[in-house]
């Protein structure tokens, strides 16, 4: 019997004699820190605001005389749903329309055609953070 289990030793210890035994272990890789900070998806409202409206409505939109009008202590904006401003925008109003009371055209997009809808919407939302702050 012990020359079994001198047998059964010494096989193993000959099968693992040629095992290259653990891997050795790489250092693990290092990576770059991740950089946090605030992700800019694109222009903001005001931007576009100031890009598109501000050449007729003003930069302020308090309007400039005889081009465009105020857009805080106006009405029409103001009694208008954000989705009512949106489809107003892309539609525009020519001077031939009868609720057109400058008689001077409003281009569609305010003649930006890249204009898209979330571009409206974030114009309409600056537009209300304006209105809002002008209320007495």
């Amino acid at each position: 019997m012990r020359c079994t289990l001198f047998a059964l030793a010494l096989g193993a210890a000959l099968t693992c004699a040629g095992c290259p035994g653990p891997a050795p272990q790489k250092p693990a890789a290092r990576r770059a820190p991740i950089q946090v900070g605030p992700v800019k998806t694109g222009p903001t409202g005001e931007e576009r605001f100031k890009s598109t409206c501000s050449a007729c409505h003003g930069p302020d939109a308090r309007g400039l005389p005889n081009i465009g009008k105020d857009l805080i202590n106006n009405e029409f904006c103001r009694t208008q749903t954000d989705e009512q401003l949106l489809e107003f925008i892309k539609k525009g109003r020519m001077p031939d329309d009868p609720l057109n009371t400058t008689k001077l055209a409003m281009p569609p997009k305010g003649g930006n055609p890249s204009l898209s809808d979330g571009d409206i919407r974030a114009i309409i939302t600056h537009l209300r953070t304006l209105q809002a702050a002008a209320k007495p």
